[in-house]
């Protein structure tokens, strides 16, 4: 008898093994394609788009390593700490950039951030890169409301943690002149090119 089939004949579906590895930081890599040393009809000079790209940087990167990654990227964003944990939930920096003649226009998606300016900043250099840091309140595994202790059945949140989003905006900015609104759980900015 096929041990591959049941019953009724029919092929019993196969559960693919389940892999446990610890969370990585991860940046999306937008520069040139990586290559083989393998020999090609291009020329060495000649740019390739590859498309949205991912580098997986070790569990506990330092400041340093993760800045000479984005220093080597035009565009990109950069994900830290529970943001980058890749746990099922809402994804938490999720950047959109818009450009006008004299300013740049961006969105950033922070879902169970915590407003409070004791955790929450966001620092506009003037090269055009944003930094936000804050720590998100969602996540947790119980929860108290209304006199009740509550234990979570499910958890589609982000983590609750310390967090850091950066990415660079198109060009130099005056970081003098940026100005932000964050509700709802999206912070917007709007900066003055330089």
């Amino acid at each position: 008898m096929d041990k591959t089939r049941g019953e009724n004949n029919r092929p019993e579906p196969e559960t693919p093994p389940v892999l446990i590895v610890a969370p990585l930081n991860s940046i999306p890599y937008t520069g040139p394609p990586l290559h083989d040393n393998v020999s090609s009809t291009k020329k060495e000079t000649e740019a390739e788009t590859i498309g949205p790209a991912i580098i997986f940087l070790p569990s506990h990167s330092t400041r340093n390593e993760l800045d000479a990654m984005m220093a080597t990227t035009q565009s990109g964003v950069a994900l830290t700490g529970s943001a980058a944990m890749g746990n099922v939930g809402p994804l938490l920096g999720s950047v959109d950039i818009a450009e006008s003649y004299d300013s740049y226009y961006f969105r950033v998606s922070l879902p169970g951030v915590s407003k409070d300016e004791k955790y929450f900043s966001c620092d506009v250099e003037p090269d055009g890169t944003i930094l936000i840091k804050g720590i998100t309140t969602t996540g947790e595994k119980i929860v108290c409301k209304y006199s009740q202790v509550f234990q979570m059945q499910t958890q589609n949140f982000c983590p609750t943690g310390h967090f850091s989003v950066s990415f660079p905006l198109p060009g130099p900015v005056n970081h003098r002149q940026f100005t932000s609104h964050f509700t709802d759980g999206i912070l917007e900015g709007i900066v003055k090119k330089r």
